[in-house]
Protein backbone atom coordinates (compact mmCIF):
# COMPACT_ATOMS: atom_id res chain seq x y z
CA UNK A 1 0.00 0.00 0.00
CA UNK A 2 1.38 3.48 -0.87
CA UNK A 3 0.71 6.57 0.85
CA UNK A 4 -0.20 10.19 -0.77
CA UNK A 5 2.74 12.15 -1.52
CA UNK A 6 1.66 15.22 -0.22
CA UNK A 7 1.02 13.62 3.10
CA UNK A 8 -2.19 14.30 5.08
CA UNK A 9 -4.82 15.92 3.91
CA UNK A 10 -3.52 20.12 4.13
CA UNK A 11 -6.19 23.08 4.32
CA UNK A 12 -6.40 25.04 1.34
CA UNK A 13 -4.45 27.68 1.46
CA UNK A 14 -6.12 31.46 1.21
CA UNK A 15 -4.50 34.34 0.00
CA UNK A 16 -5.05 38.22 0.06
CA UNK A 17 -7.05 38.09 -3.08
CA UNK A 18 -9.45 35.62 -2.20
CA UNK A 19 -10.09 37.02 1.25
CA UNK A 20 -10.79 40.58 -0.35
CA UNK A 21 -13.54 38.94 -2.83
CA UNK A 22 -15.00 36.77 0.19
CA UNK A 23 -15.04 39.93 2.10
CA UNK A 24 -16.64 42.08 -0.47
CA UNK A 25 -19.23 39.19 -1.29
CA UNK A 26 -20.20 39.42 2.21
CA UNK A 27 -20.71 42.20 2.64
CA UNK A 28 -22.53 42.98 -0.35
CA UNK A 29 -24.89 39.84 0.92
CA UNK A 30 -25.51 41.38 4.16
CA UNK A 31 -26.72 44.90 2.61
CA UNK A 32 -28.74 43.21 0.52
CA UNK A 33 -30.32 41.66 3.31
CA UNK A 34 -31.08 44.90 4.64
CA UNK A 35 -31.82 46.86 1.31
CA UNK A 36 -33.30 44.40 -0.67
CA UNK A 37 -35.55 46.68 -2.92
CA UNK A 38 -33.16 49.06 -3.47
CA UNK A 39 -30.21 46.67 -4.23
CA UNK A 40 -31.92 44.30 -6.71
CA UNK A 41 -29.81 43.41 -9.87
CA UNK A 42 -27.31 45.73 -8.42
CA UNK A 43 -23.87 44.30 -9.64
CA UNK A 44 -21.25 44.19 -7.70
CA UNK A 45 -17.71 43.50 -9.04
CA UNK A 46 -13.91 43.94 -8.27
CA UNK A 47 -11.31 45.65 -10.50
CA UNK A 48 -7.83 45.55 -9.54
CA UNK A 49 -7.65 48.90 -10.77
CA UNK A 50 -9.30 52.10 -12.19
CA UNK A 51 -8.94 51.70 -16.20
CA UNK A 52 -9.96 55.50 -16.57
CA UNK A 53 -7.43 58.13 -16.96
CA UNK A 54 -7.29 59.52 -13.38
CA UNK A 55 -6.21 63.31 -11.95
CA UNK A 56 -3.19 63.31 -10.42
CA UNK A 57 -3.19 62.53 -6.97
CA UNK A 58 -6.86 61.27 -6.98
CA UNK A 59 -6.95 57.19 -6.78
CA UNK A 60 -10.55 55.74 -6.11
CA UNK A 61 -11.48 53.15 -4.04
CA UNK A 62 -14.34 52.26 -6.25
CA UNK A 63 -16.91 53.43 -9.25
CA UNK A 64 -20.61 53.73 -9.04
CA UNK A 65 -22.57 53.72 -11.66
CA UNK A 66 -26.41 53.88 -10.58
CA UNK A 67 -27.64 53.70 -14.07
CA UNK A 68 -26.07 50.56 -15.47
CA UNK A 69 -27.08 49.44 -11.76
CA UNK A 70 -23.30 48.49 -11.04
CA UNK A 71 -20.72 49.31 -8.23
CA UNK A 72 -16.56 48.20 -8.57
CA UNK A 73 -14.24 48.04 -6.27
CA UNK A 74 -10.55 48.87 -6.86
CA UNK A 75 -8.71 45.79 -5.19
CA UNK A 76 -5.17 47.21 -5.00
CA UNK A 77 -5.77 50.65 -4.14
CA UNK A 78 -8.27 49.40 -1.27
CA UNK A 79 -5.67 46.89 -0.29
CA UNK A 80 -2.18 49.24 -0.52
CA UNK A 81 -3.58 52.65 0.52
CA UNK A 82 -5.44 51.97 3.47
CA UNK A 83 -4.12 53.72 6.48
CA UNK A 84 -4.67 51.00 9.41
CA UNK A 85 -3.77 51.63 12.77
CA UNK A 86 -3.31 47.98 13.64
CA UNK A 87 -1.94 46.00 10.33
CA UNK A 88 -3.87 42.66 11.24
CA UNK A 89 -6.42 40.34 9.33
CA UNK A 90 -9.75 41.95 10.89
CA UNK A 91 -8.22 45.56 10.04
CA UNK A 92 -7.81 44.55 6.78
CA UNK A 93 -11.31 43.25 6.35
CA UNK A 94 -13.10 45.98 8.22
CA UNK A 95 -11.24 48.32 5.64
CA UNK A 96 -12.66 46.47 2.68
CA UNK A 97 -15.95 46.15 4.58
CA UNK A 98 -15.77 49.97 4.94
CA UNK A 99 -15.44 50.85 1.23
CA UNK A 100 -18.14 48.42 0.71
CA UNK A 101 -20.52 50.41 2.81
CA UNK A 102 -19.42 53.63 1.89
CA UNK A 103 -19.78 52.47 -2.29
CA UNK A 104 -23.26 51.73 -1.63
CA UNK A 105 -24.25 55.04 0.15
CA UNK A 106 -23.06 56.58 -2.63
CA UNK A 107 -25.19 54.63 -5.18
CA UNK A 108 -27.91 54.53 -2.37
CA UNK A 109 -27.58 58.59 -1.98
CA UNK A 110 -27.15 58.15 1.37
CA UNK A 111 -24.92 58.08 4.19
CA UNK A 112 -22.86 54.85 5.56
CA UNK A 113 -24.66 54.95 8.70
CA UNK A 114 -27.50 54.88 7.78
CA UNK A 115 -26.97 51.40 6.04
CA UNK A 116 -26.42 49.20 9.10
CA UNK A 117 -26.03 51.41 11.78
CA UNK A 118 -25.18 48.51 14.30
CA UNK A 119 -22.30 46.98 11.67
CA UNK A 120 -20.60 50.13 10.22
CA UNK A 121 -18.00 51.66 12.34
CA UNK A 122 -15.31 53.42 10.34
Amino acid sequence: MRSPVTGPHLPVIHGRTERFFTTVAQTAQYLRSLWSTELTDVSFEVAANPSAPLPPGEIPRWSVNVSQKRIVLFRVPIQRLSRLHVDDEIHRQMAIEECVFRAVAEFLGRRPEELGPERFHP
